[in-house]
């Protein structure tokens, strides 16, 4: 196996170095005509989008800066759990926790791509989404299933569902060479973040962006505790976070259409872990350190009409250190470190041979390594080699898609017996189909088989983890109908989508309690349905006045098949809301732009037993914005408030973890 992983790494290596050497032949061959480069005219086209891909075969849902903007949207999980279809386990506070996972298969099914290239966590498997700043994000999407760029790498491909970030790329005023921003926020509960941005053009083909932001809050909010018939006014305590964020970003566009980005990436933070509150027990002394860095470089070429290259390369280095005090350790503290490094390439080839035929290749090269300070610790080195071959068949009224992804790891460790190598194949296809060609409604199928790979907590954890761990497969259904109509009635626009899916998870790894101790295991079967519906609409109420309007709602019912005699037999799995969704306003004037949004979810159970003593109350958080931009000559001033949870709402996504209340936020963004 171990001679397979080298080939396949140097098959990735042979794809990027065969495309630098036709990029420079394209290089050499001049303009036919007069040797030289032409430059047209700047044209500028001026749209509303639609926030739904009505067009997609598979479900895709977008956040725009703009939109994050309008409906003061704090944060990254704040936006995520706007999305129909969207999971998000939020563990209080601003620097709790937070992670997504698509229809309850779960956070390790879920990719996160920054700027293209996917963000990896090999030892826990699931990404902490709260540490992306909103700050530079342009667009913000998730794809069920897997989005229609079949550049995309292969890692992309498989997974169950793909939360995409894109920040803002450096654009220029007419006649300027360099933009700044400067932004600050402040709010409640300590909350205050200075960012600063520099946009460099470097001649007429490069250009730089440098983003840094630095976050500092109390967190110590007040909250309502009840329990039992004792109802209590408490406050949340070690709770602070500092954090700082750096990034680097360099473009540039080569003679021959070619284009590389290199990005430079750097997180760090210390953060208090307030725990779970309980009315004897309200203290904690946990505290975590994070650390991480990436370089990322991402090159894209189209060297014909038929033919097309990308290639990434990164590297990605993450430490972090645990501590808890208390009489009941040895030495009055207890204190965990973990390094975890990882090297990876990837390479797609899209060939493009009819008009309405188009295949890629894609292959990936990962090696992680793990280092941690835990007795009997393996040191394990995975080789991970994932390969990906898609097919298009595209016409006016019919589009299928088909991928094939092929899995196949190595894995060593420098103690004990390392788990055996594996190999799996991934099928996947999804059709869409427009009826009509005068109407945009499209329907749509979907079936897509994924599966996870036990992360190194889950194999070697001290004590907890199992080398004996298959790995935890589900399968996707969808089915849907999407439609949307420009100048309906005294609608600019109305977009709609409806999708009903099916999933369900095998060999599930759980925590699960042995004679001894608690041991992972491979013991869970899980079946979701669920119906997403997401709708938008556009309103002229006067000149220069629009009246926007978005929303989605999210049925699902995720029951627990692992055993016929347990107690939670078909019972709705813990977290899981029947009901959920969200419902957006902005109202936009020459005057000043107002939003209103407000999310809504559902009662939940906090354990397996849907029995009224394990409910969590459903609850609804309202939030109001106002903002206005100012021209000053050559620079600009937006200024913006926001009061989030307008309601006081009381309420916990995670049982124990209450969040906060009513808080507000101040922003100024100047622009020179």
């Amino acid at each position: 196996m171990m001679w397979r992983m080298k080939v396949r790494f140097a098959c990735i290596g042979f794809f990027c170095m065969g495309g630098a050497l036709l990029s420079a032949q394209e290089v050499a061959k001049k303009d036919t005509i007069t040797g030289k480069v032409h430059q047209i005219e700047k044209v500028t086209v001026t749209a509303r989008r639609m926030p739904n891909k009505v067009t997609s075969a598979v479900p895709i849902q977008t956040l725009s800066q703009q939109d994050i903007s309008r409906l003061g949207i704090q944060n990254m999980a704040d936006a995520v759990r706007r999305f129909a279809g969207a999971n998000v386990k939020d563990y209080g506070g601003i620097g709790g926790l937070k992670t997504v996972s698509v229809r309850n298969i779960g956070a390790a099914h879920t990719a996160v791509s920054y700027d293209g290239v996917v963000v990896s966590n090999s030892q826990a498997g699931q990404i902490d989404i709260g540490r992306f700043s909103l700050d530079n994000v342009s667009t913000l999407s998730l794809a069920i299933g897997q989005t229609e760029n079949m550049l995309q790498s292969a890692r992309l491909y498989a997974s169950a569902g793909v939360l995409s970030i894109e920040t803002e790329k450096p654009h220029f005023d007419e006649g300027r060479s360099a933009a700044f921003q400067a932004r600050i926020s402040s709010g409640s509960f300590g909350y205050v973040t200075p960012a600063l941005r520099w946009w460099q053009k470097i001649g007429n083909r490069t250009r730089l962006a440098l983003n840094a932001n630095y976050m500092r809050a109390d967190g110590n909010y007040p909250f309502t505790l009840v329990n039992g018939k004792y109802v209590t006014e408490e406050k949340r305590n070690n709770s602070d976070i500092y954090s700082w964020q750096g990034e680097a970003t360099l473009y540039h566009t080569f003679k021959d259409g070619g284009e590389v980005d290199v990005k430079g990436y750097y997180f760090n933070s210390c953060r208090g872990l307030p725990g779970a509150v309980t009315l004897y027990n309200p203290i904690s002394d946990e505290t975590l350190w994070d650390e991480n860095a990436f370089v990322q470089a991402r090159y894209k070429k189209h060297f014909s009409s038929k033919w097309s290259l990308q290639a990434q390369a990164k590297y990605n280095y993450g430490w972090n250190r645990y501590e808890d005090e208390g009489k009941e350790y040895a030495d009055g503290y207890y204190r965990e470190h973990h390094r975890q490094d990882e090297y990876y390439l990837s390479a797609t080839v899209l060939y493009h041979p009819l008009e309405p035929l188009t295949f890629s290749l894609a292959q990936d090269g990962v090696i992680n390594k793990l280092r941690n300070s835990l007795p009997e610790c393996p040191f394990p080195i995975r080789y991970t080699s994932i390969s990906a071959l898609n097919a298009r068949y595209q016409q006016d009224w019919f589009t299928a898609v088909a991928s094939l992804v092929h899995t196949a790891t190595s894995e060593h460790v420098e103690q004990g017996n390392a788990p055996d190598n594996f190999h799996r194949f991934a099928p996947s296809f999804s059709v869409s189909l427009q009826p009509w060609q005068e109407e945009t409604l499209f329907l749509r199928l979907m079936y897509k088989s994924t599966f996870r790979l036990p992360t190194f907590n889950d194999l070697y954890y001290y004590r907890l983890g199992n080398r004996d761990l298959r790995p935890e497969k589900a399968n996707e259904y969808n089915l849907g109908i999407t439609w949307s109509k420009s100048g309906l009635l005294f609608l600019d626009y109305l977009s709609m989508t409806v999708d009903g899916y099916y999933n369900d998870v095998t060999d599930k790894i759980v925590a699960f309690p042995t004679t001894y101790a608690w041991k992972m295991a491979n013991y869970g079967k899980v079946h979701a349905s669920g119906i997403d519906m997401t709708l938008s609409a556009g309103i002229s109420l006067a000149k220069n006045v629009q009246l926007l309007l978005s929303g989605g709602y999210m049925w699902q019912k995720a029951i627990d098949l692992t055993s016929s005699d347990a107690k939670n037999y078909k019972n709705q799995l813990p977290y899981t809301p029947l009901h959920s969704g969200s419902v957006s306003t902005v109202v936009e004037t020459p005057w000043v732009n107002l939003g209103y949004s407000m999310v809504g979810v559902g009662k939940r159970y906090y354990l397996s037993q849907n029995i009224p003593e394990n409910e969590i109350e459903g609850y609804l958080e309202h939030t109001m914005t106002a903002s206005r931009e100012f021209a000053l000559g050559n620079c600009s001033l937006h200024l913006q408030a926001e009061i989030i949870n307008l309601t006081d709402a009381q309420y916990d996504v995670i049982k124990y973890y209450p969040m906060p209340g009513r808080s507000w936020r101040l922003t100024a963004v100047f622009k020179f």
